[in-house]
């Protein structure tokens, strides 16, 4: 195989990506905008509840579409050795695909929690953060988008 060939396939497959994420940034919106009309106390219904585990899980699933498909495709067509997580945000700050390096942490460190977390107590405190979060996550996936479009 050419590297013309090889560099087609990869720009496919940051494509599909691309695809996916879309997908799933549609059914966070659909979460988000739900989500924004309850307001987060110590005792949520049962209904308010289902909404946000599902906003929850939704902002995990984009964020990991993100960095672990759409970034890392990037990546592999720009030809960069990203060996971690860090040194790829801090790639993507030099790129201003990110503004600031640490909100994708903050992001990353939000995902975490989301999919280990189980005491209900710090369930709101995660609620909270995910809905506060969401215009970040959604401003660099914006920003991806725009990268790609221009560069690919």
């Amino acid at each position: 195989m050419n590297l013309s060939t090889k560099q087609t396939l990869l720009t496919k497959q940051l494509q599909e990506n691309l695809k996916l994420l879309e997908q799933s940034l549609h059914t966070l919106n659909y979460s988000y905008k739900k989500a924004l009309l309850i307001k987060v106390t110590q005792k949520l219904s049962l209904e308010e509840m289902e909404v946000l585990e599902a906003l929850t899980a939704r902002f995990a699933r984009t964020s990991d579409i993100l960095t672990q498909k759409v970034f890392k495709s990037i990546f592999v067509v720009l030809q960069e050795d990203i060996k971690t997580f860090i040194d790829g945000i801090n790639f993507l700050e030099k790129i201003e695909i990110v503004d600031k390096a640490d909100k994708l942490l903050t992001i990353r460190a939000l995902r975490n929690e989301i999919s280990h977390e189980y005491s209900t107590t710090e369930l709101n405190e995660i609620f909270k953060n995910t809905i506060k979060y969401i215009p970040v996550l959604l401003k660099v996936v914006d920003n991806t988008k725009k990268y790609i479009e221009t560069k690919f």
